[in-house]
């Protein structure tokens, strides 16, 4: 008996001790698994620091205020494939935090719900791989990196890997060749089994490295977020930077960003480029803004033009909008920003469960909403976009 209870106890200790070293990889994988539910995902998403790695950012040296004008009413109703929809009960339903709305460089409406304040953080998600795109085109206005290079050029632990031999230019257009699964309501889907990957600490690079070639790159737009992930990479080796600090030198300084930023990082201390930003939402209209402006911000050039109509320019058949043969999706792709199907001079940046920057630059129009709506997973996000709609329509009002 007395042999029974020490083995007990000697096993139980071991189990304590297994457990308290591993107690942050556990309550990060717990964290991943229900990070979206809905009694959850509110606090989640404005929370990411409290349960994840994060670099961080403090105000920047002169942060710039967003001038104020008389706000408008929003519109009651906007249409949609030809049915009415009442705006309130949509932006209720799909769990807006907050929206704004500028018109000629001026705030004319702004609304916070559900909690959330100017001053909160946010999870960008999808968001940051257009801001990923611009720090890319910054470099790329160096001269660090030509858009025809292969990957593996810079990045040569890539070879033998789907990624081998892959040019530049197609993987910022989302047409890379490589084989993803993108459902989130799929629990053994690839980006779910990338964020358990994440969430126990393995690297992101290694997984990266573990995904195959199925279409011939340049041919096909397939969503794959771990594209983005692999140019955060290519960034790295080229600044010699962290993203986080080339970012603070190139956009976040230079923009006047006047709150504070997150960047999720895995347990190498690389971040999480696909989707790992958390900014307010001012701050995110500073994104907008710029490339309303061609990439100046304030009168100084941050990101060539070329560069930005390149980014917002589907230059391919396979990228354009409306239903393609060899694309998955009905909007069309630039470097990492999204054409509406009914392309107005219009695109947008967007995130997971609604998270999205509009520029309309013939209305002089930015329109960013931030959400943390539990609908998503379970619609088809691959069709017609109704707050794409919404945007139209607001511009609509000018």
């Amino acid at each position: 008996m007395r042999k029974f209870i020490k083995i007990t106890v000697v096993f139980t200790v071991a189990i304590g001790i297994l457990l308290a070293f591993n107690y942050k990889k556990i309550k990060r994988l717990y964290k991943a698994i229900f990070l979206f539910e809905k009694e959850q995902i509110v606090d989640n998403f404005r929370n990411m620091d409290a349960y994840f790695d994060v670099t961080r950012l403090d105000s920047s040296d002169n942060p710039y205020h967003i001038p104020k004008k008389t706000y408008i009413r929003l519109l009651d109703t906007f249409s949609f494939k030809g049915k009415q929809f009442n705006t309130e009960k949509f932006l209720t339903e799909n769990q807006l935090e907050g929206l704004m709305i500028i018109h000629n460089d001026s705030i004319v409406y702004e609304t916070y719900r559900k909690g959330f304040t100017p001053n909160d953080t946010h999870i960008a998600w999808s968001i940051s791989k257009s801001i990923v795109s611009t720090l890319l085109g910054i470099a790329y206005d160096k001269g660090l990196f030509q858009l025809y290079d292969p990957i593996t050029k810079y990045l040569p632990q890539f070879k033998g890997t789907g990624y081998d031999g892959v040019k530049i230019k197609d993987i910022l257009q989302m047409s890379s060749g490589v084989g993803f699964n993108e459902d989130y309501g799929d629990f053994n889907s690839d980006i779910n089994r990338f964020g358990r990957v994440f969430a126990l600490g393995s690297s992101l690079e290694d997984f990266s490295k573990t995904l195959k070639r199925e279409k011939t790159p340049g041919t096909y737009n397939h969503y794959v977020s771990v594209d983005t992930q692999v140019l955060g990479m290519l960034l790295k080796k080229v600044t010699g930077k962290t993203l986080t600090q080339y970012y603070k030198e190139t956009l976040w300084n230079p923009l006047g960003m006047e709150d504070k930023c997150e960047w999720v990082i895995d347990s190498t201390g690389m971040e999480v480029a696909l989707g790992g930003i958390n900014m307010t939402l001012r701050d995110f209209a500073k994104i907008g803004l710029l490339y309303l402006h061609n990439g100046k911000f304030n009168d100084t050039q941050i990101v060539s033009e070329q560069w930005v109509k390149m980014a917002t320019t589907p230059d391919a058949p396979h990228l354009k909008p409306g239903k393609q043969s060899n694309s998955d999706n009905v909007q069309g792709y630039g470097f990492q920003w999204w054409i509406p199907k009914k392309d107005e001079g219009d695109f947008l940046a967007a995130g997971i469960y609604d998270q999205y920057i509009y520029v309309q630059p013939n209305k002089k129009i930015v329109v960013v909403a931030l959400s943390a709506n539990y609908h998503f997973k379970y619609r088809n996000n691959k069709g017609e976009n109704k707050h794409i709609a919404l945007f139209k329509a607001i511009s609509s009002m000018f």
